[in-house]
């Protein structure tokens, strides 16, 4: 039976950032993985017959290198040996997603977002940046990866979490000058400097409440675990 065939574009990118280096494919695996995957998943079908010779010569490899990468492919979970035979080999070729040590997790902030530290890692931070789409939160200025920074509306000394309910993207100039403040304070501080209109200033206030409220909740679609990064108490983290 012909499998629907999945998008190559979206397999190759897989297979560069998972597959090479999670398996530590050496060139001759990588080549005959990816030929093997040409000649399978996107033809339509999972299963594949074939002789060293032939993906040898479809490869310009001697036998032995040819035979040496199917077999280690095997190994490392990405070919299900199915059957070996006088005429060749017949295999299952595993997607990306398939292979075992490949599989993306998704993070924990995915199931409990309320429950997360979103000073855990660069992934979860740059969630916050995201959700303020590329304007500081307090004076609507552009920001840059190089002047951004994330800070705490509660502040820390105030135990303020790290919950995206009480963290914010802004610029430097803003966070600085915030300092440990209540953010209603510095926002209407903003406003006496005339450095927010009327209109931006009830916007301001609207939008703290609704962070408080946790209707803010930044796109955690798709996040990929990683491991923990250390984090050094810095307002500035990009």
């Amino acid at each position: 039976m012909r499998e629907k065939k999945p998008d190559a574009l979206q397999i190759w990118k897989q297979m560069e950032d998972l597959v090479v280096p999670r398996l530590r494919l050496g060139l001759s695996e990588r080549a005959v993985y990816s030929f093997l995957l040409r000649h399978s998943h996107l033809e339509g079908t999972p299963r594949l017959n074939f002789s060293i010779g032939w993906l040898a010569r479809g490869l310009c490899l001697c036998h032995s290198p040819a035979r040496n990468a199917v077999r280690h492919l095997a190994e490392k979970g990405a070919l299900k040996l199915v059957g070996r035979a006088v005429d060749g080999h017949t295999v299952d070729v595993l997607l990306p997603r398939e292979i075992r040590r490949c599989r993306v997790k998704t993070s924990p902030a995915g199931a409990n977002p309320d429950a997360a530290d979103f000073m855990h890692n660069k992934l979860l931070r740059d969630s916050i940046h995201r959700r303020e789409g590329g304007c500081c939160f307090y004076c609507f200025r552009a920001l840059t990866a190089k002047t951004r920074t994330l800070d705490h509306v509660v502040p820390r000394v105030r135990r303020g979490r790290n919950s995206y309910r009480n963290l914010v993207s802004c610029c430097v100039d803003c966070n600085s000058q915030k300092g440990e403040r209540k953010a209603e304070d510095f926002v209407r501080k903003l406003f006496r400097l005339r450095r927010l209109n009327p209109k931006e200033f009830n916007n301001r206030l609207r939008a703290l409440n609704a962070l408080a409220a946790g209707k803010l909740r930044p796109e955690l679609k798709h996040l990929p675990m990683t491991r923990a990064e250390p984090w050094n108490g810095s307002p500035c983290l990009p």
